[in-house]
């Protein structure tokens, strides 16, 4: 029997917007934007039906990597990789069923963490480092930082907390179009039902006036809008209920449509400078033009819904579907590096020449993660990580280190 196959054109078409829903499990940005989305790609899927085979493993363009010595990498013999080995073992917990990492994984899980020479020597013998170069053959690129931040809410909305976080809406589909074509790997679609057509979700202003089916999805509601735009760029976070109680939520899903980036949209008016274009810069002219922040924010039309998550997580789960280690995670372009790799990043500290080079993990990706040489630095929780985070605006470059006897691919 012939199966039945959606391409990805015929679904394009099928949308009033085009392919504005069209988007990979991190959907694409503008290059190098102000604020940056990471996100957890959801295990909830919709698909016209089941899949009949499974996908290939895809190996990265054959530009990307090139083999280095590791004398190439800026201070490797004076980092601490001793910090980056509890990052590495929960990568393992996500790769250890591939053949290529199974013996690298099974040496990290026993070595002594205590002994920094036998860390060092671990990672020596049992990985190669490839230098990591754009499509158009350069090495540098845009490196970024985020956090988990903490709000102040509540489970019932008051005159205070009246800006509710929506879970997920019943009517917003996720098709995963690798279902029926194994090719699409990687790229979904989201969208709702109208009438017996697939049309985009709501945007960030249609749900805010109420548009959306979200009523009654709300599950929790904070005091700061701005605080609220922010986590959904963040993609994590921790709210704290007037009992003192912590809620820690996270990415759910996302209605579909691109991020644009407020910071540049600010540029672009002539209201900010472009070195005042940060979060902090952001959230200042937020507090001095409270009667345009709603019409700003809906600059963006990305809109992320969110769970709760468990509170005994030792951090925000990343898209690798593992906690993240504050200043040893990364988020990547996963369509380039491979999710859950080693990855020594060579880049400065924010607004300053001080080098940052450190052994991190790829566990993370970000919609505004575009591109080979492109970094997000996963600074950790509260307001301290926040300040670096939302200034950090960086130059660098990245080596993937990659188990030896193999070539660097994708799963």
């Amino acid at each position: 029997m012939q199966k039945r196959i959606w391409p990805a054109l015929t679904l394009c078409f099928l949308l009033a917007g085009g392919c504005a829903s069209l988007t990979r499990t991190t959907p694409p940005a503008p290059p190098a934007p102000l604020e940056t989305f990471p996100e957890t790609p959801a295990p909830v899927v919709v698909v016209p039906e089941p899949a009949k085979a499974p996908a290939p493993h895809t190996a990265p363009s054959p530009q990307a990597f090139q083999v280095a010595d590791w004398s190439a990498l800026p201070e490797w013999g004076i980092d601490k990789l001793a910090e980056a080995l509890p990052a590495l073992l929960l990568s393992c917990g996500s790769l250890k069923s591939q053949p290529e990492w199974q013996s690298a994984c099974s040496a990290a899980a026993q070595l002594p963490g205590e002994d920094p020479a036998a860390v060092r020597q671990f990672f020596e013998s049992s990985f190669v480092p490839h230098a990591v170069h754009n499509a158009d053959g350069s090495s540098d690129g845009l490196v970024t930082g985020y956090y988990e931040p903490l709000l102040r809410g509540s489970r019932t909305p008051t005159r205070l907390y009246r800006f509710p976080v929506y879970g997920v809406p019943n009517d917003l589909l996720v098709v995963d179009l690798a279902e029926t074509q194994p090719n699409l790997k990687g790229m979904r679609l989201r969208g709702r039902l109208h009438g017996n057509k697939v049309v985009p979700y709501y945007t960030r202003a249609e749900i805010e006036r109420g548009e959306a089916a979200v009523r009654g999805r709300e599950i929790l509601w904070v005091d700061d809008a701005v605080e609220l735009f922010f986590l959904q760029i963040q993609g994590s976070g921790r709210v704290k209920l007037p009992d003192g109680e912590i809620v820690r939520i996270g990415f759910a899903e996302h209605n579909g449509h691109p991020y644009r980036s407020i910071g540049r949209v600010l540029v672009e008016r002539g209201e900010l400078p472009q070195d005042k274009a940060s979060m902090q810069g952001i959230k200042q002219w937020g507090k001095q033009n409270p009667d345009l922040l709603p019409l700003l924010l809906q600059q963006n039309p990305a809109f992320v819904f969110f769970r709760e998550m468990p509170s005994s997580s030792p951090g925000p789960v990343g898209a690798l579907g593992v906690a993240l280690t504050p200043g040893r995670s990364i988020a990547v372009d996963a369509s380039v590096v491979p999710l859950g790799a080693p990855v020594f990043l060579s880049t400065t500290w924010p607004l300053s020449a001080r080098p940052l080079n450190r052994l991190v993990l790829a566990q993370d990706t970000g919609s505004a993660i575009k591109g080979a040489v492109r970094a997000d630095f996963f600074w950790g929780f509260g307001d301290e990580a926040g300040q670096i985070a939302g200034r950090m605006r960086q130059t660098g470059r990245m080596w993937v280190l990659y188990p030896r006897g193999f070539e660097p691919r994708l799963p």
